[in-house]
């Protein structure tokens, strides 16, 4: 008869979980002994839990399916809380397996005891601790089903060291593929109302509607009506570049998203919510649809957003041939000063079909978005949740799921060091992804937010919390160390040929942008 771990890990395998993220402990160690045992499963270590959950969430945003994680008890899980946060609020397909005490040891006030449920409730949408190994393979197979929704979720199984090691019965069945709810003929209706009533109408889509088919479904619809299409401000995985469907974003700052929405009489909402502030600011809005405009919800999260789509297309007469595409456009690399303009304008200029873009530039993005516009078909990958730390873990996660793509991790130096464990995993994995560093020796958003709130001049003390150059941090060195090929640039001559070159070998770089 096989344990308790050897039953889970068949049951995730046999729900279609193939890698799992783990920094692991002692109470897991049957589980990481059974991976010998149960072959199948690629395991992919993190030296920070932090890691480990936005390395998961970048996996499951590009595969369509759950990655495991692996914690060690409590204070394990609560190190990758920001990260889960992140891949909540993007409803990213998880399985979080958290260790714990053996049922019979938790009664002792152990040094690592703590209330792991109240660390995974609030990032969680299923929950369970599993009673004992018999049952292990049912719990298991329930938060796989949990995981997939649709729409995607954290589920938390919380696993007792015994129920590892004791004996398990067989392991839990296969799973039925997913399946996205049907959106309801009324609702259809409803909608196609609004479309029709000439009104200024916007439509604000996120999920499976802002990849190809729903955009292309989406700018028909606008064509054919005078609708406007709005992506999300973060978006969990965006499509994009030519021969696709453009679309704007919906502004991050609340006076802009008033504005934008100021006359619109019927607000569409596809696998979103209404628009709010980001954050509260003195003397601005939080809600920013008008009073006088009505809210529909076309698609709720999980529900079939594109069948949906392309049903009101049929319903108002869209032609097929009628949405806007996006003209092939790349710009020349960019000469002249070395700023975050010209390194967006040179990414644009060698950017490679179906890459993958984990964008946590910040405020250095500068007009990537404008510059990349026309570039070969690629992925876009945003912080969903606006817990810093995701560009290079989301990253290194979707370079495991897709192994045959050049993945681009645009990063800024102060969050890129909230996880900067990520280089090691991706130097071990020898993973395809370049790391653009954009080294302004700042936490610039913090000026930028001071500025925005009226708070004058920045002094010394405040300053003190919002620069990071005393002392300067070394990317170089840094992925040196965890064994990436890291370049210095302080020039645009020097990352036009260090970045282009880059985009045509494999395996792991890093490139310090000096700003």
């Amino acid at each position: 008869m096989m344990n308790g771990a050897e039953a889970l890990l068949r049951t995730l395998m046999n729900g279609g979980v193939e890698v799992c993220f783990a920094n692991p402990g002692t109470s897991e160690m049957h589980f990481v002994a059974a991976l010998d045992r149960v072959r199948g499963m690629r395991p992919v270590l993190g030296l920070f839990e932090g890691v480990v959950a936005g390395a998961a969430d970048g996996y499951a945003r590009m595969a369509d399916k759950p990655a495991a994680t692996l914690f060690h008890l409590g204070p394990g899980l609560g190190n990758g809380l920001s990260q889960l946060h992140n891949a909540m609020r993007a409803r990213t397909p998880i399985v979080n397996v958290v260790g714990e005490h053996a049922t019979w040891h938790r009664r002792y006030e152990t040094p690592l005891a703590s209330d792991v449920a109240a660390y995974a409730r609030p990032v969680s949408g299923w929950l369970r601790t599993c009673a004992s190994a018999r049952v292990l393979a049912a719990d298991a197979r329930a938060a796989v089903q949990a995981a997939h929704g649709p729409p995607g979720q954290i589920a938390s199984l919380i696993l007792p060291a015994d129920c590892s090691w004791d004996e398990a019965g067989e392991p839990g069945a296969a799973l039925p593929p997913p399946r996205r709810r049907a959106v309801d003929d009324a609702v259809l209706q409803e909608v196609a109302t609004a479309l029709r009533s000439g009104e200024p109408t916007v439509l604000l889509m996120n999920g499976a509607a802002v990849r190809a088919d729903g955009l292309h479904a989406a700018s028909r619809l606008a064509n054919a009506t005078g609708a406007t299409v709005l992506a999300d401000t973060f978006t969990s995985r965006l499509q994009r570049g030519a021969g696709r469907s453009p679309v704007q974003r919906f502004p991050r700052y609340p006076e802009q998203g008033a504005a934008l929405l100021g006359q619109t009489r019927h607000l569409v909402l596809v696998e979103t919510v209404p628009p709010v502030g980001f954050f509260a600011y003195p003397g601005q809005p939080s809600w920013l649809t008008p009073e006088s405009c009505r809210i529909h919800t076309l698609a709720a999260p999980g529900e079939d957003s594109v069948a949906a789509l392309e049903t009101l297309c049929e319903m108002l007469g869209a032609p097929e041939d009628g949405a806007t595409v996006q003209e092939a456009s790349v710009p020349a690399p960019a000469t002249g000063a070395l700023t975050p303009e010209a390194v967006g304008q040179s990414v644009a200029a060698y950017l490679p079909e179906h890459a993958i873009v984990s964008d946590e530039a910040v405020t250095s993005r500068g007009g990537l978005p404008e510059a990349t516009a026309g570039c070969p078909p690629h992925d876009w990958l945003s912080l969903t949740g606006g817990a810093l730390g995701g560009g290079l873990t989301v990253g290194l996660g979707a370079a495991v799921a897709c192994p045959d793509r050049k993945v681009l991790c645009l990063q800024a130096d102060g969050a890129g060091m909230y996880n900067v464990q990520s280089l090691w995993t991706m130097a071990r994995e020898r993973l395809d992804i370049t790391v653009v560093v954009y080294a302004n020796r700042s936490y610039r958003i913090l000026h930028h937010e001071f500025e925005r709130l009226g708070l004058g001049d920045v002094g010394e003390g405040a300053r003190q919390l919002m620069d990071i150059g005393e002392p300067t941090l070394d990317w170089v060195a840094l992925g040196r160390g965890m064994g990436l090929e890291s370049h210095r640039i302080e020039s645009t001559e020097s990352f036009n040929s260090q970045f282009a070159a880059a985009m045509q070998a494999r395996g792991p770089q890093l490139l310090e942008v000096v700003l």
